[in-house]
């Protein structure tokens, strides 16, 4: 796992983007904690941190030119309460594919006074009950929403909605109570879906079968995906191949013949001495 260093800060490219702002690039460092910012000295007004492993969007010194921040295609579960203070002139927030599950995961944004563009899309966050209004509601200064425009009737209805501070508790409760179809799994349920799509490696009978398969295939695909598997000597963790197959078609009696008649080969000649051996004594007799 890749640390972020200042010498890695001082290395990174940085460049003026399409809008001539000053951008610092650190995308696709495999980094997991946001750490040594400070070494950029505040000269940035663009700074991509997405591609990474970002967990906490927090440790960030106090930079009064940042405006934009990337951070999409991370890992980013929770951002700190305080994230304003350091940050006071960010306006342009991009949190697009990290794991932000509950409404009460982006109440720290409220700290940031002046931003007005913020994209969630692809957290699971966005599947919950009036996601869209709840943020509309909190984020006062908002002005586009995972890319759209936010309209004056939705922060009129936004405000009808949560008129009152029981009626956001119960929108942060009701979050955390609705499973959202496709959210981030535990632990264990990742480890159990890594080990499922392991692959295996095949057994003896499942080699003569992946060969029996090769010669029995009817397309050059199914040929060249078999003899990959082959050449492996692994067996894909989608390729099922049952008891009966295991044994390869006209041919299943040949391996024990061969083995058969090697025995037979070689039992040949212990046969032939125990006989010479026997007739040994025979003839001193006559003498």
């Amino acid at each position: 796992m890749v640390r972020l260093t200042a010498d890695l800060i001082w290395k990174s490219p940085h460049f003026f983007n399409a809008i001539r702002e000053r951008e610092l690039d650190l995308r696709g460092n495999k980094m997991a904690v946001i750490e040594n910012i400070g070494a950029t000295e505040d000269q940035f007004d663009t700074i991509d941190l997405s591609d990474n492993e970002i967990v906490k969007l927090e440790n960030f010194p106090f930079l009064s030119r940042l405006g934009t921040l990337l951070l999409n295609n991370n890992r980013i579960t929770r951002i700190n309460p305080n994230l304003g203070e350091f940050l006071p002139k960010l306006h342009t927030l991009v949190l697009t594919n990290n794991r932000l599950t509950n409404l009460v995961e982006i109440d720290p944004l409220v700290s940031l006074p002046k931003l007005q563009f913020l994209s969630l899309l692809d957290n699971s966050i966005t599947k919950k009950p009036n996601y869209r209004l709840y943020v509309i509601h909190k984020l006062k200064s908002l002005r586009v929403l995972d890319f759209r425009k936010v309209k004056e009737k939705e922060r009129v209805e936004a405000n009808k909605l949560f008129a009152s501070k029981e009626a956001e508790e119960e929108a942060k409760m009701e979050s955390v109570k609705t499973v959202v179809p496709g959210e981030i799994p535990s632990t264990q349920d990742v480890a159990k879906e890594d080990q499922a799509h392991k692959p295996v490696a095949p057994t003896p009978e499942q080699i003569l079968a992946i060969k029996a398969a090769i010669v029995n295939s009817q397309t050059l695909e199914e040929v060249a995906r078999l003899e990959q598997a082959l050449k492996s000597g692994q067996l894909p963790a989608d390729l099922n191949i049952s008891e009966s197959d295991s044994v390869p078609k006209n041919g299943s009696a040949q391996p024990d013949n061969m083995i058969t008649d090697e025995k037979e080969a070689s039992d040949e000649p212990k046969d032939t001495d125990s006989e010479q051996k026997e007739d040994e004594p025979a003839e001193m007799d006559e003498e």
